[in-house]
């Protein structure tokens, strides 16, 4: 801290030794100021104290911090050892603060002390003396806010410090024609670092249409991207399928993201993948496995696939992700499916619409067949229509 702050202090020893205090009644130093090292022996602040092979002293976890100057529990013993001997003790004999200690390690607190600023090492005397908490605090609260204030003065020229890197971030050659070409990336690694850049980049608002189930590990990504974004004030709209009522991993991330200010609902349609990263860019599927994307940039093009995407918004479905009850969701899915079939699709065009594998799908009609007595997929759905009797 000292390094930190040359002004307040010298660190180099008085040109006059012989007006150092010599405290000959034997008492602590009871100093309104931080006492400065005495005869060459300069004070080691910022430098916590160290065991034989260098590396630092810590007890129970907590090592000694110089830059906030509050001492390891063992040297604030060794102080009041000091205090119990008077305020004043010898060079070659120093008091034992408890057992199990070396020698090297009660030097070493010792020199703790001394750093802080709690104890006044005296060669003139041959003696260490103690020195008041209350001066120490003073100094170093002084420090600190000193230190506050410059971190405060740093954060202020940051911006304009990034100035010069941010145009050169703008300059990167683009395409040629932005406002008539896409630009398509190809590799899932490529377009997610693509979609993190821009994601880095938003300020206003982020629109996501995110049908079927994402991977938790992509999950997590966005969940640390779209989280720094909206901590930044841009608004967050989503949109999931009915699948992800069920799936734990998802329910988790909306959660979050809810907590955080964001806006996910369910639309039981199909949909396609959509990202618009402030109504300037937008990135959609250019391939059935969505290894190649399709960075959009046309205003025209944006602005059909915004209107897209409020349309499907509003009729989605708000959720209270808080309060999701599993049992419930179960039931909803089955009835989803149901309905569905009821309407006459397939088994494999139900998994499409909402999102599922054909596989989940086959257990809810194995559920319904159960509840309906029914032996075929087709009678089923002539059971759910009403025939038989059935509501």
């Amino acid at each position: 801290m000292a390094a930190d702050h040359p002004e307040s202090e010298p660190d180099t020893a008085p040109s006059h030794p012989d007006t150092a205090p010599s405290h000959q009644d034997g008492g602590p130093a009871d100093q309104d100021t931080a006492p400065s090292p005495q005869d060459g022996a300069p004070r080691r602040r910022g430098t916590a104290a160290t065991r034989p092979d260098g590396a630092p002293f810590d007890l129970d976890g907590t090592p000694f911090d110089p830059d906030t100057g509050l001492p390891e529990e063992d040297a604030a013993r060794l102080y009041l050892a000091v205090l119990a001997a008077g305020g004043r003790i010898p060079l070659d004999a120093p008091p034992q603060p408890g057992s199990g200690l070396t020698a090297e390690r009660q030097q070493a607190l010792l020199d703790q002390l001394v750093a802080v600023g709690l104890v006044l090492l005296n060669r003139i005397d041959h003696c260490y003396v103690a020195v008041s908490p209350r001066a120490v605090a003073d100094r170093l609260g002084a420090d600190l806010r000193a230190r506050a204030t410059r971190l405060l003065l740093d954060a202020d020229r940051l911006p304009a410090a990034l100035d010069p890197l941010a145009r050169a971030y703008d300059a990167v050659p683009r395409p040629a024609d932005r406002t008539r070409q896409a630009v398509y990336v190809d590799g899932q690694e490529d377009i997610r670092l693509r979609i993190a850049r821009l994601v880095s980049d938003c300020r206003l608002e982020l629109l996501s249409a995110q049908p079927g189930l994402r991977p938790p590990a992509v999950l997590e990504l966005a969940h640390t991207q779209d989280r720094r974004m909206l901590g930044r004030g841009a608004t967050l709209r989503a949109l999931y399928q009915p699948v992800a009522l069920t799936e734990g991993s998802a329910v988790r991330h909306a959660t979050a993201m809810s907590e955080h200010g964001a806006q996910l609902r369910v639309l039981d349609e199909p949909f396609l993948r959509l990202i618009v990263i402030d109504r300037r860019v937008a990135v959609i599927p250019a391939a059935e496995d969505h290894s190649r994307a399709a960075f959009v940039e046309d205003p025209a093009a944006i602005a059909y696939l915004v209107a897209g995407f409020e349309r499907d918004w509003a009729r989605a479905e708000q959720v209270h992700w808080q309060h999701l009850d599993p049992r419930a969701l179960t039931r909803s899915i089955t009835h989803r499916v149901g309905r569905l079939l009821a309407q006459g699709l397939t088994q494999r065009a139900v998994a499409t619409r909402l999102g599922l594998s054909e596989r989940t799908v086959a257990g809810h009609i194995s559920r319904l067949r159960d509840l309906y007595g029914a032996g075929t997929l087709f009678q089923l759905g002539w059971l759910m229509r009403g025939g038989g009797g059935h509501g």
